[in-house]
């Protein structure tokens, strides 16, 4: 059984710079796990580590994608297994860092066998919902009652894909579950949960976005609509570059757009810490990636692991 070490848990907890540091002791490299790394040109809001800051350790899956493609859980979990193969095959330390927690479960515990994405009828379903608010948690509570108990009524995305596989596979949703998962096989795993305390993990948000903003990020933005991307591609969908088009299209103000990125990172952060908070075997560790003391624990656990 391989190993591999997961750095995981909320935007701006010091994922990227934890993980580099194992990388760097244990003869690893890194795997990104965040859905926004992956596209080309997306770079200030996606907070990127610069190609000078990587110490020369290998990053895998960063730059991967063109904004008009869309990566599902299942399409990620495809392509890093197969970076996991070949890195492990070398006899390198494979160490994934993000905070894209459905993409972590995709990889680790894998998904139901259900069927493939039908684009047509995904913008049916989104577009009745624009016109009928709360029509998608209606529909499935016709089509499948379990499922709609389980997942919320403004979750679109899950609402969408939940009705998409019980009109497809003309069964429930539910049903397709108890069929099981393929489960990522010849690893042993490793996962820390960076938690710093909430307070000051909401003040370092609002300071990186803060600095975003002065690195550039409208700038970014506007590049990219130069170039050709569609405001509608799926990474302008992302927290921060949401707000920032809005502010380049002349919606929002840039200093509104600015509380607005705030408000929803810190939302965000909270509802991941939610969400890996029901991980197995998570090993957390009470601070920033970024602190020595966090550090020198991680490389104990880490080494005591292996």
């Amino acid at each position: 059984m391989s190993p591999l070490v997961l750095v995981l848990g909320p935007t701006g907890a010091g994922k990227s710079v934890l993980a580099l540091d194992i990388a760097e002791r244990f003869s690893g490299e890194i795997v990104n796990c965040d859905s926004i790394q992956l596209y080309r040109g997306f770079n200030t809001g996606a907070a990127k580590l610069p190609e000078a800051e990587r110490r020369g350790i290998p990053h895998h899956l960063i730059d991967v994608l063109d904004p008009g493609e869309d990566c599902t859980a299942g399409a990620y979990a495809r392509m890093a297994r197969s970076v996991l193969v070949d890195i492990a095959a070398r006899g390198r330390l494979p160490v994934i860092a993000g905070g894209t927690g459905f993409y972590v479960r995709a990889l680790l515990e894998g998904l139901f066998p259900g069927p493939a994405r039908d684009d047509a009828l995904r913008r049916e379903l989104a577009r009745r919902e624009e016109r009928r608010r709360g029509f998608l948690h209606r529909a499935l509570r016709r089509f499948d009652p379990a499922a709609a108990a389980r997942i919320h009524a403004n979750d679109r995305n899950k609402l969408i894909r939940a009705l998409e596989v019980c009109i497809t596979a003309r069964k429930p949703i539910s049903k397709m579950f108890e069929n099981g998962r393929d489960a990522l096989e010849g690893f042993r795993f490793l996962k820390l949960g960076l938690n710093p305390p909430r307070q000051q993990l909401y003040a370092r948000i609002e300071e990186r976005c803060r600095r975003m903003l002065e690195a550039g990020l409208l700038d970014e933005v506007r590049e990219l609509l130069r170039s050709g991307v569609s405001p509608s591609a799926k990474p302008f969908q992302a927290i921060g570059y949401k707000e920032a088009l809005a502010a380049v299209q002349g919606r929002m103000t840039a200093e509104s757009a600015l509380a607005l990125m705030q408000r929803d990172t810190r939302r965000y952060a909270k509802r991941q810490i939610t969400w890996f908070r029901r991980e197995r075997d998570m090993r957390w560790l009470a601070g920033f990636g970024t602190e020595p003391e966090i550090r020198s624990y991680a490389f104990n656990i880490v080494a005591n692991w292996m």
